[in-house]
């Protein structure tokens, strides 16, 4: 479904991802794993449309889209939940979710249905659709950049740090929103700091450290690495 071959980009200097080579096949679970400033996060936007600078390609579906906007990206069915929630705050929840529809292609699917889905996977958004998004909970918060990247009714979803600052039972609480997206047939890009919840939930793992990709193995074979030897080694 997703395959970059040579990703490389930055912000104008020095390159900040450097020939990354990772595939992720349709409805799989796939986990990004690193240290803080490995290039994570640099990746999710060069996938998006986002990083000025890329070299290399980017193929979704066998479609070449490294040099295409973001806008024209989430059309083609990639959605995704940036670090930091970045919602808009000063906004009601039920806006949110519509901003989220824009792209939405409205041939073949139905903005209401698309709201059921969200509201169906996350009942609190439904209780909150009046309420000022900055108002409500960090969690609730997380829930609704999930809800709104689902409007757009994507068949990749990236999801960047989405368990940040966030109490053990809501953790849990999105884990299951996203095995139900699973079970839907949406494929996942998980970037997560807590290994031990992206590796039960992922099928395969992929270590990034100072922008390269230095490990590539299955979730069940990742949770068998010293984690620290693999994040700092010598050359890093």
């Amino acid at each position: 479904m997703l395959e970059t071959i040579g990703l490389s980009g930055g912000y104008g200097g020095p390159l900040v991802i450097d020939d990354i080579n990772f595939r992720l096949e349709k409805g799989e679970a796939v986990t990004l794993l690193g240290p803080n400033g490995a290039g994570k996060s640099t990746l999710i936007k060069a996938l998006t449309g986002l990083l000025p600078n890329v070299q290399g390609q980017t193929l979704f579906e066998g479609l070449d889209i490294t040099a295409l906007p973001s806008h024209h990206i989430v059309s083609m069915g990639i959605a995704c939940s940036p670090e930091g929630r970045q919602i808009f705050q000063p906004m009601t929840v039920m806006d949110n979710l519509y901003l989220g529809a824009i792209r939405l292609d409205k041939k073949k699917y139905n903005v209401e249905e698309r709201l059921d889905f969200v509201f169906n996977l996350f009942p609190q958004l439904k209780e909150r659709s009046k309420q000022i998004a900055g108002t409500m909970s960090g969690g609730e918060q997380q829930m609704l950049t999930i809800g709104r990247a689902l409007m757009s009714a994507p068949r990749l979803l990236l999801l960047d740090e989405p368990f940040l600052g966030l109490a053990p039972k809501v953790v849990e609480e999105n884990l299951d929103a996203l095995r139900v997206l699973r079970e839907e047939g949406v494929s996942q890009l998980l970037v997560e700091q807590k290994i031990d919840i992206a590796l039960s939930f992922a099928d395969r793992a992929y270590v990034l450290v100072k922008g390269k990709i230095t490990a590539s193995e299955s979730s069940e074979e990742m949770r068998k690495r010293d984690f620290l030897e693999l994040y700092f080694t010598d050359e890093s």
